[in-house]
């Protein structure tokens, strides 16, 4: 008789504080036959740190296509398998997504461990809209490919969400800066849920010379405002004299401004224009 086949489990870790895992998580790590993680020392302080010993395997972008074959052979032995990256969700711009697809299609039983995750965490603090977005992964590297894909973009409504390495925030920045406008709003979030969690929230100008002034470190979550399809419901004029009543109340010009275009949908230099014209 055949040995029924194993279950893989799709496990989601914490993407920085260790103490973000849940009972379920645990639980699983700690009855399956096999983990295989992206890298096995990253992996290890998670497992030490919980006092769970267990076979590890690793599994990333380099040794997936000899590790795949492997990894099935004991699914189909009736092993069962966790699967974890090195934070948040395997198979999410991450290669593990290649392993769930092989798995169901040898009708194999997949299974998720819902955790944390660096996109929804990232949404979630940026201040911007959340009922509708779009999760774009790593942009190109090289740069022509890179305003490419964003150009395709510009006219997106939705929030846009944005993986980066340190030493290409800059360019990135940049290139954002370039093709969608200085003044579209953005939150950068590096480091979540680590010591040294930083969130910088502002337009894409303001955010891209903060960076430009401290070094990027860390991994990096971005957050991009879509492109607003909404008509504002006053006159420019009519927005003109709010920024004014703000200023006049003591609120400092630039934040006039800023909260003025957020609420209307439209740039801060349309506003300072036509304020410029009436009040000097």
């Amino acid at each position: 008789m055949a040995e029924s086949p194993g279950v893989l489990y799709i496990c989601a870790t914490p993407i920085g504080n260790l103490e973000d895992v849940s009972i379920r998580l645990l639980k699983t790590l700690r009855q399956v036959d096999l983990i295989a993680c992206e890298d096995t020392r990253h992996t290890l302080k998670l497992l030490n740190r919980y006092k769970i010993r267990k076979p590890l395997t690793s599994y990333h972008q380099h040794s997936r296509l000899a590790k795949e074959d492997y990894i099935l052979k004991q699914l189909q032995a009736g092993q069962q398998v966790a699967l974890v990256s090195d934070a948040g969700m395997p198979a999410i711009s991450d290669p593990g997504a290649d392993l769930v697809q092989r798995a169901l299609q040898a009708g194999i039983k997949v299974e998720a461990i819902p955790g944390p995750s660096a996109v929804i965490t990232a949404l979630a603090l940026s201040g911007l809209d959340t009922q509708s977005f779009i999760f774009l992964g790593f942009l190109p590297a090289k740069s022509s490919q890179r305003r490419e894909i964003l150009s395709s973009l510009s006219e997106q409504p939705r929030t846009m969400i944005f993986y980066e390495a340190p030493h290409r925030l800059l360019k990135t920045l940049a290139a954002m800066e370039e093709v969608l406008g200085e003044e579209r709003l953005i939150a950068v979030a590096r480091e979540l849920t680590k010591t040294y969690e930083e969130i910088k929230r502002g337009t894409i100008g303001e955010v891209s010379k903060h960076f430009q002034q401290h070094e990027p470190r860390g991994e990096f979550t971005i957050v991009v405002e879509g492109k607003s399809t909404v008509a504002p419901t006053a006159t420019i004029e009519e927005i003109a004299d709010e920024v004014q009543a703000l200023i006049a109340q003591g609120m400092d010009k630039k934040e006039a401004f800023k909260k003025k275009a957020l609420e209307y949908g439209i740039r801060k230099s349309e506003i300072y224009k036509y304020y410029v014209e009436y009040y000097g």
